[in-house]
């Protein structure tokens, strides 16, 4: 399990997160919701240790991040899986390197990576793509090929990072479709940073929504569809608010 306990995260003057508690149970996906500069992939940075808390604690299992050395980084990192927002991909690289980057630091043997890169690719539907360079692939798939790299290192953890931004929505219901096959037949945890409210009603098994620097609601898609809460109901229903958009700062 991923806990936040009274997590608080600033930059300068502003306070992004300010008291969040918020449980992602193992086996489920859990979606986070907000809008821009609420803190949405400051929390992902939070779980990975590429942050650390001003205040209070992110534990994974039962282990807080933030007061491990690097070894214990390193140790606390060998479970998670992190798809970043735009693949992340090393242009000079073809994508089996790519894919094996993560492998290679395990100092998993040839055989093993081979088979992975093998394995990851054909479960979001690339295989053969191996020799091919990122420049030569579309939007789409260069985003599978960042969650086949996130796959291979079998983790108990998946973490996405806004999956979808940038996608047509063909493509955007792709991805989708291959987060829950990853999650179905992994049988991984994930946590999704996304605004798109139909990828967060496919993919999702509990949403939690973020604001003003706290968790506003959390519950199953069938719950914040039935929400009465006014600052949820307008965010997933997607109606303007001003002064609401005016009084984010993008930190994601």
């Amino acid at each position: 399990m991923i806990t936040f306990r009274d997590v608080h995260k600033g930059f300068g003057p502003k306070q992004v997160l300010r008291g969040v508690m918020l449980d992602i149970p193992d086996g489920q996906t859990t979606v986070l919701l907000g809008y821009s500069g609420t803190g949405k992939s400051v929390a992902l940075k939070l779980i990975a240790g590429l942050l650390k808390p001003d205040e209070g604690a992110v534990e994974v299992d039962g282990i807080s991040v933030k007061d491990q050395d690097a070894k214990g980084l390193v140790e606390v990192r060998a479970h998670i899986g992190y798809v970043f927002q735009f693949a992340a991909l090393f242009d000079s690289m073809t994508v089996a390197e790519n894919i094996r980057l993560g492998l290679v630091r395990r100092r998993i043997d040839d055989e093993e990576q081979a088979e992975r890169v093998r394995e990851s690719l054909r479960l979001v539907d690339l295989s053969g793509t191996e020799e091919r360079y990122p420049a030569e692939l579309s939007g789409g798939m260069r985003k599978r090929v960042g969650i086949a790299r996130a796959i291979a290192l079998k983790p108990r953890y998946i973490l996405y990072d806004e999956p979808t931004t940038g996608l047509d929505p063909v493509t955007s219901a792709v991805i989708d479709q291959l987060m829950a096959r990853t999650a179905r037949e992994l049988g991984v945890t994930s946590v999704v940073v996304t605004h798109d409210m139909r990828s967060a009603y496919t993919v999702g098994d509990r949403i939690a929504m973020l604001f003003e620097g706290t968790i506003r609601q959390v519950g199953t898609v069938a719950e914040i569809q039935a929400t009465d809460d006014p600052v949820v109901r307008q965010f997933i229903e997607g109606r303007a608010s001003l002064d609401a958009v005016e009084q984010q700062v993008e930190f994601a």
